[in-house]
């Protein structure tokens, strides 16, 4: 099951995460965690430009061996000539990460693709496939119906989704049967949505009070199938064959031990009870903004 999961680098850039204490991972610790997720058979790291110092600190550690998936940014406003700013953009990840090629360059805002440069923009991109600077392009979305605006147009090799016990959209929608039969590469991140499912009822901020139902109901499925968050969340995303890969992000080498013990354990499919379709609990950008 290791090899399905992908290493999630934000951690390693900035301070991330709802439940992170520790802060940026250090860089020493960012070096055990790369070599040991390596010794296991994982082969896939998920950084981008906008994750602060991340791919430098990649780089600096070194990383050539890894498949690496780098997001570009939103198109600056001041942007006059969409092909060169790509074309810089990405000579700067591939500097900063010292490598010849990405594995996937990915568009953290796809919407853009249907804005007045968005030919511009997906002609750069294709550009960079032809030139050998990157293997795969795609998107990385919030919510499937931003697939429904831009797949007519633009057939991505890689689609990154938020996908999780309780955000289960990317399914639900049918857009995971739909890319798998199209032959796309399919990522999800968000799986422990942050790290909100890991946290007790006494760590949660009172901001997520609103859905007490819920988490009596989710912790209450932990305790009568006997299963950790960790073991809950990642075998329910792993058990779905038809994704490839399973980005997860941890703060320390011990929290990572953790993830790779418990991404063997087999779980049962979680009851529809827990899903929910509420932005303002499993849209993570909307924790923060005032309701």
């Amino acid at each position: 099951m290791s090899s399905r999961l992908a290493l999630g680098t934000v951690q390693f850039g900035i301070p991330y995460g709802i439940a992170n204490r520790s802060g940026q991972v250090s860089r020493d610790e960012a070096d055990a965690i790369l070599h040991h997720a390596w010794s296991v058979g994982i082969d896939t790291i998920d950084t981008a430009i906008s994750y602060g110092v991340s791919e430098q600190r990649l780089g600096d550690i070194g990383v050539r061996p890894w498949k690496i998936v780098t997001k570009l940014p939103v198109i600056p406003e001041s942007c006059t000539d969409v092909a060169a700013w790509v074309h810089e953009s990405v000579q700067g990840s591939l500097a900063r990460l010292g490598i010849p090629t990405l594995h996937a360059l990915l568009l953290h805002c796809p919407q853009q693709l249907l804005g007045p440069q968005g030919d511009a923009l997906w002609s750069a991109l294709l550009v960079l496939k032809e030139r050998g600077l990157v293997e795969k392009v795609g998107v990385s979305i919030y919510a499937p119906d931003e697939l429904d605006a831009v797949w007519p147009k633009f057939r991505v090799d890689v689609v990154q989704a938020p996908f999780n016990i309780l955000d289960r959209r990317i399914s639900s929608s049918g857009w995971l049967n739909r890319l798998s039969a199209a032959g796309t590469e399919i990522h999800v991140r968000s799986v422990f949505l942050q790290g909100l499912l890991l946290m007790g009822a006494t760590a949660r901020s009172a901001k997520f009070d609103r859905w007490k139902p819920l988490w009596r109901r989710w912790h209450q499925w932990l305790a009568d199938e006997q299963l950790t968050p960790v073991q809950a969340c990642l075998g329910f995303a792993l058990s779905h064959a038809k994704i490839h890969r399973v980005v997860v992000g941890v703060d320390s080498l011990p929290q990572f031990w953790e993830v790779l013990a418990s991404a063997g354990v087999a779980t049962p499919t979680p009851p529809d009870s827990l899903m929910s379709e509420e932005l303002p609990l499993i849209n993570p950008s909307s924790w923060n903004v005032p309701e």
